[in-house]
């Protein structure tokens, strides 16, 4: 993707410099888009993982004639997303 797109500015602006600065933005933005498809996919297998989870304590809980906590699950769902992107920002920084 970056060489066609590194080819395509060579030929539309017959220079080096647009077709470097272009290719590195390219990049970056490549980059970027995987970091964040990684972290969206750690945050729904957690989320996943706490489903199961919670359907299994519903069986448990169903034995024993309590209700799960809905209210804390959904609340380590937005925990584990808030600590995720704090990873992200922390990973970004120099």
């Amino acid at each position: 993707m970056l060489c066609s797109t590194a080819l395509t500015v060579y030929f539309a602006s017959h220079s080096i410099g647009t077709v470097f600065v272009t290719t590195l933005t390219c990049s970056l933005l490549l980059q970027l888009a995987y970091f964040a498809s990684v972290l969206f996919l750690i945050w729904r297998s957690g989320c996943v993982s706490r489903a199961g989870q919670r359907a299994e304590h519903s069986d448990s809980c169903k034995e024993v004639g309590s209700e799960p906590d809905h209210y804390e699950v959904t609340n380590e769902c937005a925990e584990l997303l808030q600590r995720d992107q704090m990873l992200a920002i922390s990973l970004l920084l120099p």
